[in-house]
């Protein structure tokens, strides 16, 4: 007998017990239909269902590159602008993980560069020394995002 009792009051712990729904609205003075009125969302969904409407906390805040945050359109007859995203070294177009621009920006800078190479404006293989002191737009050493390979 002591076995039964000792073995109900460990599965009492593991078993949570039914909640009696029925004296709790009678001692808050609601009916059943009240309560169900109230909270039908509750109804229409489980327990897990993720709650409607609600925006994801775990989603980053979405960056804008500097071109479209100061709405400047890049031009081939502006080589000081142009030459900001050209590495000072090689001559080479810095990409997008290190420029931190958006797709459509990144391409419309590189067809400018060309077209100002082609044009005369911008050399080909180094930076023009005129532009080596200008302010720097973003920091070529540490890029926005990792590499990707």
């Amino acid at each position: 007998m002591a076995f039964v009792s000792l073995l109900i009051k460990r599965i009492g712990g593991i078993i949570p017990k039914p909640a009696i729904i029925s004296t709790q609205f009678a001692q808050s003075g609601t009916s059943a239909k009240d309560f169900n009125s109230e909270h039908e969302d509750v109804e229409n969904c489980n327990e897990d269902s993720p709650v409607p409407d609600m925006e994801n906390p775990f989603q980053k805040e979405r960056r804008l590159c500097i071109l479209c945050k100061m709405n400047i359109t890049p031009d081939y007859k502006n080589p000081k602008l142009l030459s900001q995203f050209v590495s000072m070294y090689t001559g080479k177009i810095y990409g997008r993980h290190i420029t931190g621009l958006c797709k459509v920006r990144q391409a419309q800078v590189e067809k400018e560069i060309e077209k100002s190479q082609n044009a005369g404006l911008m050399p080909y293989y180094l930076k023009d020394p005129a532009f080596m002191q200008d302010p720097q737009l973003f920091n070529p050493d540490t890029p926005f995002r990792n590499h990707p390979y």
